[in-house]
């Protein structure tokens, strides 16, 4: 996959503004709509489909705030892959462990007030570590161990918080 910032010829940072991403987006997808291609040759309509889906891939990377962190972290050469993030801390693995049985104990009695609740706790700490990852990636500097381990835990904090809220929905989806 090519780098999605340059296919969309945006500023590679995690802090993005998404409305720009997307008008980007749109100016490329109407340039690059089949409709435009239709008396082409077959090798131009075949590149013009190859950037077009290189684009909407782009667009899913960039919107998604872990595969965009995963793309800023590639361009600084840095690979990191789910599960390969570096260990969180015990605080925040107990903290988890605790949601956790919070959850499976609100599913249990059927409580979804208190498994909305829950997950409007863990969305407030979702917000809570974009924050801190966007300024993370603001002063990230490659050559930096230490910059670049905070960044990985920081990225499997917000997996961990996709995860419990994706839980979450299921079960209110469960019991309404």
């Amino acid at each position: 996959m090519a780098d999605p910032f340059d296919v969309l010829h945006v500023p590679a940072r995690f802090d993005l503004d998404l409305s720009q991403v997307e008008a980007t987006h749109r100016d490329l997808s109407r340039a690059l709509h089949p409709d435009r291609y239709v008396g082409a040759p077959a090798q131009e309509r075949r590149l013009a489909l190859s950037r077009a889906i290189e684009v909407n891939e782009a667009l899913r990377m960039l919107r998604d705030p872990v595969r965009r962190a995963q793309a800023l972290l590639a361009r600084a050469g840095v690979k990191l892959e789910e599960g390969r993030e570096p260990a969180a801390s015990p605080d925040f693995l107990m903290e988890v462990l605790e949601l956790r049985e919070e959850l499976s104990g609100a599913q249990r009695a059927k409580d979804l007030t208190k498994v909305r609740r829950l997950a409007d706790g863990v969305r407030a700490q979702e917000s809570a570590v974009l924050a801190k990852l966007g300024a993370a990636f603001a002063d990230l500097n490659a050559a930096d161990p230490a910059g670049v381990e905070r960044v990985q835990r920081l990225v499997g904090e917000l997996r961990f918080a996709r995860r419990f809220l994706e839980e979450a929905g299921a079960i209110e989806d469960e019991l309404c």
